[in-house]
């Protein structure tokens, strides 16, 4: 595998095509307005990597030469595995994924980074579903280093073995994974951010005292509602709603106070405003 096209530039392409790209795979990052947009993102992230000291600017401007930005799928029909990266919305990703069946060669693997959705779903409207598997990265990519790969019902153990592979390579930790909504991380995890947005909606603690609690409490690095605002509101959401969806199960509701934010625009931190202001 030398060659990988990343379909979408938010915060998590952005991740993946610098991860992918300084582990010596060429790119083409696709974005859906200006054609640099996602390689521009990656810029940015190297420039603070070279300010702190981190790395290099030799090795940046490596970096960024393994990385196309464009605006046209075309210009990644060549490649071997294709990341999708798109919001958490199901038709979303099954038009994309038949519109790639399209252009892409046959023996290149299609990947879903999705947080919660079905992977079997997706792979169903390809001509190419043994093909066809999630591998959920964690934010923020450069740092984060698990990936779930997610089998769908019909996705051949060759397509795992690359893709676990392919993790590999990028410095990460494949954990396996059979598909159920929510998979196993966001399965144990947005429920319990869940269950602090209901604490704050019922006046029981602050966020910041919820937050302290389980820092301080659960040894957790990070407290619930601030991990929110990093992940999204937005992905939160979306998460608890296939959970409560697929299962049916009232302990998987969505807290209303999270449907109200999302409604308001407060996603976190990539609007500078969440459960807390930044």
């Amino acid at each position: 595998m030398k060659k990988v096209m990343v379909v979408g530039a938010g915060t998590m392409g952005a991740g993946i095509a610098q991860v992918a790209a300084q582990s010596g795979y060429e790119v083409v990052f696709r974005s859906g307005s200006a054609a640099n947009k996602g390689r521009d993102a990656v810029e940015k992230n190297l420039a603070r990597l070279v300010e702190k000291g981190k790395m290099i600017q030799e090795e940046a401007d490596s970096i960024l030469k393994r990385i196309q930005g464009t605006t046209d799928y075309a210009d990644g029909r060549d490649a071997d595995l294709v990341i999708e990266t798109t919001i958490e919305d199901m038709e979303v990703k099954k038009k994309l994924f038949k519109e790639l069946d399209e252009i892409m060669r046959p023996e290149a693997i299609f990947v879903s980074n999705t947080s919660s959705l079905s992977i079997t779903g997706m792979a169903a409207v390809t001509k190419r579903p043994e093909k066809v598997i999630g591998m959920h990265f964690f934010n923020p990519v450069p740092i984060m280093k698990l990936v779930e790969v997610i089998k769908g019902a019909r996705t051949s153990d060759e397509t795992y073995n690359v893709s676990c592979v392919f993790a590999e390579k990028m410095g990460k930790t494949p954990i396996k994974v059979e598909e159920t909504p929510g998979f196993a991380v966001n399965r144990m995890l947005v429920p319990m951010i869940n269950e602090a947005a209901f604490l704050l909606m019922e006046g029981v603690a602050s966020p910041e005292d919820i937050d302290t609690g389980m820092k301080l409490g659960a040894s957790h690095p990070i407290g619930p509602l601030a991990l929110a605002d990093m992940i999204g509101v937005d992905v939160c959401l979306a998460v608890m709603e296939v959970l409560y969806s697929e299962f049916g199960d009232s302990k998987y509701r969505p807290c209303p106070l999270m449907t109200k934010m999302v409604r308001a625009g407060y996603l976190g931190r990539k609007t500078k405003r969440g459960f807390f202001q930044y």
